[in-house]
Formats: structure tokens, sequence, C-alpha cells
């Protein structure tokens, strides 16, 4: 007897394939919105109606262009595809998913080599079939050439409104004005105080770090609600729009993808205005503020070469705090008074207030005469209610020491130096 066996026969189950869906609108307008709203409405009802799928999400991405690589849910669905966790991606166009050729094909391949299924539906594409590749670079490229053209259309139409003298401006942005009914900049009383008093506070003397510290300390926000920093404060006092005038077309973007702006300097036409809106702050003012901001900046004589700059004076990088070991700062006082006076003072304290040191100061009138000549630690000395200096070399503090007062007359025969191994008084 011949017995044989029959294997069982298996019942092969199909796999539901896991589905999302992508959305994207690039701008914030009330029918994007609804627009974007429609997209997730339909993909879920797509996805969930069909019994082969397994509903995974959709990921939106609103007020986003395709150009740009900040597209924090389309970030979020990448990552969940490279933890193997998504099979198939439905979007409406080639356009919704990215608009440069180059990044498109490289998600897409990516997408291939970990079994990821994307289905464009406009232009009736899946990625995994034999021709999709070829098709979606020809249609991806229809797609970053559109984008161009959109650009150049918003730079010819900037062009025009700017021939006209119309102003391109966003006022939530822009500390000291509003926009009427009409579109005309009117002043902000409340804003304009604060551009006022930095007018005014630099004309007085101050400078932008002084500004910005008073102001954070006040706490009167920026216009965005941040804090305030010497850049800001540097851009109030240079811009032509606090006088009433305007410069259009003071920046560009020199190319289509990109989201960096420059400054024009004479690459593109630029159109002057005078007298195109109510000004804050006069002409005059602002005009001495100008001067004001190139003659310190004459002053300091700031280069980029920071080691060029740091030896502009001999005892520049030479003299130190004893409080907290910061360098001194030669600094202007009541530079615009006839009883201005140089000093040296903690760079620390200067920058970060007492709070972070509470400071060393000396004029330079009597440091210049000691002619030293190496890193010098100055030490501020209380004798008999006298304010004295001690000078102390930095290389070896308990070999060479000196001690100045400064309230007595010179005695010129004593001022050669602290090069000296013993520790001297000298009185002045």
């Amino acid at each position: 007897m011949r017995v044989r066996i029959i294997e069982p026969t298996k019942k092969v189950e199909n796999k539901k394939l896991r589905v999302c869906a992508y959305a994207r609108v690039s701008t914030d307008n009330t029918k994007q919105g609804e627009s974007l709203e429609n997209q997730i409405t339909y993909y879920e009802r797509l996805i969930t109606s069909n019994p082969e799928y397994v509903f995974v999400g959709i990921f939106a991405d609103k007020g986003i262009t395709g150009t740009t690589e900040n597209r924090p849910e389309f970030k979020r669905m990448l990552d969940l595809c490279r933890e193997n966790k998504i099979d198939v991606i439905i979007t409406k166009s080639i356009s919704r998913f990215a608009r440069n050729t180059v990044v498109m094909l490289q998600l897409v391949r990516e997408l291939k080599d970990l079994g990821i299924e994307v289905r464009f539906e406009k232009e009736n594409i899946n990625t995994l079939s034999e021709d999709g590749e070829f098709m979606l670079t020809v249609l991806s490229s229809f797609a970053e050439e559109e984008s161009r053209n959109v650009s150049e259309n918003l730079r010819w139409s900037a062009k025009k409104k700017f021939q006209k003298g119309e102003l391109i401006i966003n006022t939530n942005r822009f500390l000291g004005y509003d926009k009427d009914e009409k579109g005309n900049l009117v002043i902000n009383e409340a804003e304009a105080k604060v551009i006022q008093r930095i007018f005014t506070e630099y004309l007085s003397g101050k400078g932008v770090f002084t500004i910005a510290k008073g102001l954070n300390a006040e706490g009167i926000p920026t216009v965005s609600g941040a804090r305030w920093y010497e850049n800001t404060v540097l851009y109030i006092l240079k811009n032509e729009k606090y006088k009433g005038d305007a410069l259009l077309q003071k920046y560009y973007v020199p190319e289509h993808k990109k989201k960096k702006t420059y400054l024009n300097k004479g690459r593109l036409e630029s159109y002057y205005i005078e007298d195109n809106h109510p000004a804050i702050v006069s002409k005059e003012m602002w005009h001495k503020v100008q001067e004001e901001l190139e003659r310190r900046a004459n002053e300091k004589s700031i280069e980029r070469d920071t080691k060029k700059y740091l030896k502009r004076y001999p005892l520049t990088g030479m003299l130190y705090c004893s409080k907290c070991g910061a360098t001194l700062q030669r600094r202007t006082w009541n530079s615009n008074l006839p009883s201005k006076k140089i000093v040296w003072q903690c760079s620390n304290y200067i920058k970060n207030g007492k709070n972070a040191c509470r400071g060393t100061k000396i004029d330079d009138e009597f440091v210049s005469r000691l002619k030293i000549k190496e890193e010098t630690i100055v030490e501020e000395v209380i004798k008999n209610g006298k304010k004295s200096y001690r000078y102390t070399s930095k290389n070896n503090q308990s070999k060479y020491s000196r001690e100045i007062r400064t309230n007595e007359k010179e005695n010129g025969s004593l001022l050669q130096g602290i090069n000296r191994p013993t520790r001297t008084i000298i009185k002045l």
C-alpha cells in the first residue's frame, strides 16, 4: 500500500498597505487655508474608505513654499518612512511635493530604495512603475520653471510699484508706523516715542549698546517682541523712513530659489522718494545722527581685521581689570561736551553691567605716563579715603607691583615705568 502525503494549502493573506497623504499650500490667506482643509478631508476619506489601506495620517504644511527645506510636516513624514511605517504616499501634484527637480529626484529615489511608492494624482505617476522616474524628471522640470516664472512675475510687479513710488512694507515688522485704510503710512504715537528716544539718546552721547540695554531694562519690546540689540538700534538710526523719506529696492533676492536678501549696493536700480510720509524725527536730527555715526566710526577706526583694531592704541590689550580679569577698554566720556575726557574702563563692566563686574576705571592722562611695556593688572586701592592705583605685571604678579596716587601733583622724575622687582609707592 502506497501512502502519498498531501500538504495543506496555505492561504496567503493580502498585506494591507500603510498609506498617508501629503498636502501643502504656499500662503496663509483664507482661500488657500480652505483649500488645505479640503485636501485633508478628501485624502482622509479616500484612504479610510479603501479596505486595502491602513490610514497612517495626513501631513500638511501651511504657508510654506515647495522650494524651502523648512517643512516640518514633510520632514515628519520622511522620518516615518525611514522608520518603515509607511508604504504609500499620495499627493496632489509634483509641485505640492517639491518644485526643485534635483530635490524631487533625490527624495523619490530615497523613498524608492526604501520600497515606498509616491503617487502624484494630477500627473498620474507612480514612482515604482518602470517609466515613473522618467516622467517625473520631465514634469518636475516644468514645475521648477513655473516657480521661476512666478518669481519673475513678482519681481516685475514689485519693480513697477517702485517706479510709481509705492512702498512695499509690512508695518507689523516696522516700528513707528501703521497703515490707514488706503495703505498709507501713519504714525503710531506710542511706538514713535521709542524712536524719538533712541535718536535723542544717541545725540546726547550714549552708544547703541547702552541705548539697547536701557530699553531692555525698562521692559520696552522691539516690534517683534524680542530683546533690543546693538544692530536693532543701528538699523533704526540709519533708516531714512523715520525722516519721512523712502529708499525703494534697498534689498534684493539674487535668485528665485534663494530666501536670503542682500543689501542693494548698486546691483539693481533703486528709487528714492522725499517727503513720502509723515516724519517721526526731523530731517535735521536724522542728518545729525548720520554725521555722529560717521564721526564715531572714524574715531574708533573700526576695521574688520580684529588684530589691527586691537593695536590701535599703545595701551590697547595691555591693561586688565583686577576684579574680573577682563581687558580695559579706551572710552571717550562726554564726547560732545567741552569737558570730555579719555578713560580706560573694564570691558566686562561696559558690556554686561555691574552685575558682571564692579568695574575698574582710570584716566588715560595718568596711565599713559607710566610707559607700560607688558600686560598689566590695574587695581583700585582706597587709602585714607583717597583713591590710588596699584599696577601689577600680569606675567608675574608677585614680582612687579607699583602704586600711584591720582589726587596730588605729578612728580615727573618718578614716572619711569613699572618693570621693577620691588613694590614702590609713587605719589603724584
